[in-house]
This record gives C-alpha cells, sequence and structure tokens, in this order.
C-alpha cells in the first residue's frame, strides 16, 4: 500500500488562541490563498464555535455557512480545508452537509471522559458527509489501556484520521514513539494517525519529526504545523520547517517561499504586538505536567520568584486536576507553599529584635553622592557606630551589616561580592521574590504588600524598606546615597544601574517620594547625610553633623 504523508496547517484555528481570532479579512484571504499555494495538503481555516457571533474579520464562526464569506472568494484552494469544533461548542444543527458547504472536513477536539459522547457526535459528523478527524486533546492524560479504548471506538466510527495532540507539550520523542506505537498496532489500517504538537519543552518540531520516523513509512499520516510556529501558549511545530523536512525526507514538492510571504505579510506584524514561542512559565507548566492556567492563577500571588513557582506547581494535586485545572487545588498548594516559605511576624520579630537598642540606623542607597561626599559618610560611620543597610548594593569602600535586596538582576551583582567578604559577614534581607543562590537570606518579607499602589515604578527599594523599617519600631535614621530620580544619567554612582526610562518619570518620581516620606513617616526622624531630592538637604546635613 502506497503511504499517504499529508501536512496540516493550523495557523487560522491554533494561530487565533494569540489574537482572539481576529486576522482581519485581508490576512485570512492572503494566508488561506499562500497556504494553498505552497501545496500543503490541508489547511485549517478556523473554529466553529455557535456561541459566537460572524466576524468576517475573524477566523471563528457559529457555523459551516459563514466558511463562505470569508474564504468563498479565494482564487486558489489547497486539496482539503478543514474546520475544527471544541465538543460540545458547536451543535450538530449548525453543520450544513458537506455537499453544500466549503470544507471538505471537521476536525473534533475532546478530552479522556468525553471519548464516548464525542466520538458519537462524530458518527454525526461523518454522517453529513465529512471527512472526520478526532483529535485526543491531552494525549498524555491517557494511560495505554485507555488508549486502546479509544481507539477501538475509532474502529468503529471510522473517522478518517485519529490525531495525537500533545496539548500542553508534555511529550518528548520516547513518549512520542510509545503513543505512536500502540496507535499503529491497534488502529484500523485504513485510518491514519495524526499527530498535533507544542512547545513548552521546544520540542515540538521533534516530536513531529519522531512521529514521522515512526509511522510514515507503515501508514497514512497527518502532520500539523503553523506559519512561524504560531499558536497556543508556546506554539507550534513551524509548518515551514515541516515542509522542508518532509521535501527532503519524504520526496514531497511543497513549496516553501509562499509560506514564507504568508509569515511576512501576515504573520510577523502580529508576532511583534503578541509574541509566542518557548517560556519559562510554558516550560514550567510542562515540566510539572500542569495546566497553564495554574501559572495565571498563581500571577495574581505575591510576586513569586521562578523556583517559587516550580515549587508550587509541583504540589497542585489530586494528580486528576493537573490537566483539568482547578482553582481550589491551585489555592491549596498557594496555601501548602506560603506556611512552609512566608511568616513575615517571625522576620519581623527577629528584625526587631536584631536592631534593638542599637546606638544608630544608616542607610546606604546607591546615587552618586555617595562616592560625591564619600569622606562626609565615612565621618559619620567613624563617630556614630551604626547598624548599616545598604539597599540593592554593596559599596567597595564603606562597612555594610545588612543588604536589602529586592531586585534577581541587583541580586545576582551582589551574590559573589558576598563571598569575598567573610571577614564582615554581611546578612540579607530579601524580599520573597528571589530565591538564595548558597545559604539562605536571614530575613524574607512578602514583596506584595510592601509595593507602591498605582505607580510607575511599584517596587521602590527604599519605601519599600522603609515599610518594614518602621513595623520595626525604628524612630530615627541617617540615610545617604539616596539621591532621587534625575533626567540625566547622574541617578547612580555606577553607570551600569541606570534605568532608561527613569529619565522621562524623573520629576513624578521624586514627588511621590517626597509625598510618602511626608505622609507616612512624619514620626520618624531621618537625616540625610547626602545630597537628595527627596528633602531640604542642607537642614539635614546640620542635623546629621
Amino acid at each position: 500500500m502506497s503511504m499517504n504523508i499529508k501536512l496540516l496547517d493550523c495557523t487560522l484555528r491554533d494561530g487565533g488562541y494569540i489574537n482572539d481570532w481576529k486576522f482581519g479579512r485581508d490576512n485570512l484571504s492572503s494566508i488561506y490563498e499562500r497556504l494553498a499555494d505552497s501545496g500543503v495538503d490541508v489547511v485549517e481555516i478556523g473554529f466553529l464555535d455557535d456561541r459566537r457571533p460572524f466576524d468576517a474579520d475573524r477566523s471563528i464562526m457559529p457555523d459551516t455557512s459563514c466558511v463562505e464569506k470569508i474564504y468563498g472568494a479565494a482564487r486558489k484552494r489547497p486539496p482539503m480545508t478543514v474546520g475544527m469544533i471544541d465538543y460540545g461548542t458547536c451543535d450538530i444543527s449548525n453543520l450544513q452537509p458537506c455537499s453544500e458547504s466549503m470544507l471538505d472536513g471537521i476536525r473534533v477536539i475532546f478530552k479522556k471522559h468525553r471519548m464516548y459522547e464525542a466520538m458519537d457526535y462524530c458518527a454525526q459528523v461523518k454522517k453529513l458527509g465529512y471527512q472526520v478527524f478526532a483529535q485526543l486533546v491531552s494525549i498524555t492524560s491517557y494511560n495505554d489501556d485507555e488508549l486502546r479504548e479509544v481507539i477501538g471506538l475509532a474502529n468503529q466510527v471510522k473517522p478518517c484520521t485519529l490525531s495525537i495532540v500533545d496539548t500542553y507539550g508534555l511529550l518528548d520523542p520516547t513518549r512520542v514513539r510509545h503513543i505512536a506505537h500502540i496507535m499503529d498496532e491497534h488502529l484500523d489500517r485504513d485510518i491514519a494517525i495524526g499527530f498535533h504538537g507544542h512547545n513548552n519543552k521546544q520540542l515540538a518540531f521533534a516530536n513531529t519529526l519522531t512521529f514521522l520516523e515512526e509511522v510514515a513509512q507503515k501508514r497514512d499520516v497527518v502532520a500539523d504545523g503553523s506559519l512561524h510556529g504560531m499558536g497556543k501558549s508556546a506554539g507550534n511545530a513551524p509548518v515551514e520547517l515541516l515542509a522542508e523536512q518532509m521535501n527532503d525526507k519524504y520526496g514531497k514538492a511543497y513549496n516553501i517561499g509562499p509560506l514564507l510571504e504568508a509569515i511576512d505579510e501576515s504573520v510577523l506584524d502580529i508576532y511583534k504586538k503578541t509574541p509566542w514561542g518557548y517560556k519559562i512559565y510554558f516550560y514550567l507548566c510542562a515540566h510539572n505536567e500542569v495546566h497553564p492556567d495554574y501559572v495565571k492563577q498563581m500571577q495574581s500571588k505575591p510576586n513569586l520568584s521562578v523556583s517559587g513557582l516550580n515549587e508550587i506547581l509541583g504540589q497542585i494535586e489530586p494528580e486528576e486536576q493537573k490537566l483539568l485545572y482547578s482553582k481550589d487545588a491551585g489555592e491549596r498548594a498557594w496555601s501548602a507553599y506560603e506556611r512552609e516559605h512566608y511568616d513575615d511576624e517571625e522576620n519581623m520579630r527577629r528584625l526587631r529584635q536584631a536592631l534593638l537598642d542599637k546606638p544608630a540606623i544608616l542607610l546606604l542607597g546607591p546615587g552618586r553622592s555617595i562616592s560625591l561626599q564619600h569622606d562626609r559618610v565615612l565621618a559619620y560611620i567613624q563617630r556614630e557606630k551604626p547598624v548599616i543597610v545598604s539597599i540593592n548594593y554593596i559599596p567597595d569602600e564603606l562597612p555594610v551589616d545588612y543588604v536589602f535586596a529586592t531586585k534577581p538582576n541587583r541580586y545576582l551583582e551582589m551574590a559573589n561580592k558576598l563571598l569575598t567578604r567573610a571577614d564582615r559577614p554581611v546578612q540579607i534581607i530579601a524580599t520573597s521574590n528571589l530565591t538564595p543562590r548558597d545559604t539562605a537570606f536571614s530575613y524574607v518579607f512578602t514583596r506584595a504588600p510592601l509595593l507602591e499602589e498605582k505607580e510607575s515604578i511599584a517596587d521602590n527599594s527604599l519605601l519599600m524598606l522603609l515599610r518594614i523599617l518602621k513595623r520595626c519600631g525604628v524612630k530615627e535614621l541617617s540615610l545617604a546615597g539616596v539621591d532621587g530620580y534625575s533626567d540625566r544619567d547622574e541617578n547612580y554612582f555606577d553607570p551600569k544601574m541606570e534605568y532608561t526610562f527613569i529619565r522621562e518619570q524623573a520629576m513624578n518620581l521624586n514627588r511621590h517620594v517626597r509625598d510618602v516620606l511626608q505622609s507616612e513617616y512624619a514620626d520618624m526622624k531621618m537625616n540625610f547625610l547626602t545630597f537628595s531630592r527627596y528633602t531640604d538637604v542642607q537642614e539635614s546635613y546640620d542635623a546629621a553633623l
């Protein structure tokens, strides 16, 4: 039997998750025609979803009659045009007979727990004359027995294709071979096997090639891809790369040029506005084999470090809720993590005890004045013997007892320097978005309550530290190197620490900090040892010196 290897493009459907399917009518037509020009075997034109009203600019439509309204004027059509239905979102009454429709086939996606009713629906679609693709969503949720069970249903219904759908990008080549082998062994020979990958682990392309190597020489297959990998979450295998590989290895003759033109004309502008592709958060979902909505849920929590998020995702239970998503399961995992890692009251009690009865407290910021007025600061230190807390940096020529760390990039810069100060140990007071490299932080405080609400720079480190010190009962302190913001590149003693966006917002930022100091810290005596845009510095100098 001669094997039939087909390439299916799903840009107009899977890619629609990026832009709510609003490609614009011109782009919809252009992409469709470019794909036809390339010789791609199957083009998926979007979703059929009766919950959505017809919109000529969108590739999601309530019934089959709408397909003609968008794509009917195409000057060239691919060998097969299909739409997709997420089982339960499009009643069978919204499907015309295939003979009256522009569609040749319909792909039906469904999860494991709905396999029986979904396969019955596939049988109804088939009776209307369509080529039916049964798409096994979240293929990794099936064990081997369950996979054989759904294959048995497919052997009864006889769809044209039964597809492996790696919805959450969990597969690797070894697991692809295993699943493909079971399907090839038990699925009737006249039913093709399809593969649809996602890039959460950057393996969609490799997994698709593995799939082809495993079964393409044995039976009919359908491999999915999309232009520039455009698709849900981390995206899909790039159809242009698959076309090239299939030309080289399987004797196909796809024209790559029209695919590249479609990318350049219609896809890159979307990518620039809303990029897709491999991201660390999608990887964490795949690594822990959980639904991506758990990440969205955790984004509303106090700013977690990446390793903290990874730990929470690994605690999602019970097992059956990992890929189905349950808000309650996410809340339970978050609560367990919070109980284990965050105890602000205990940290506050310990820090309060450490600062109790100290003769003076000095905060050191990284402003240029710390070097310009170095002698003044040093004289104060020698005279008052203060507890010294630096903010997001470690000065080279001044001693420090504590470092307040709030920014991952600043902590990275400080970590190696801390190792060289073995003669004078430095304790780290950190916010909860940081993860220690070698030893645990001395104190950790939940970041969210320390942030400024409705400000362009919410994580002003000085104000965050002052909130902690006020709760510790500190009534008086001195400050140096807290210069405020300038509209020129002169905010930090080290030019590498500059933020370009600050120049545009300098006056508003200074005003905000000044207002907060006057309103929230009026009862805390602050002595500014160096120049600062936050106060009347001359009066402060005189008081401090």
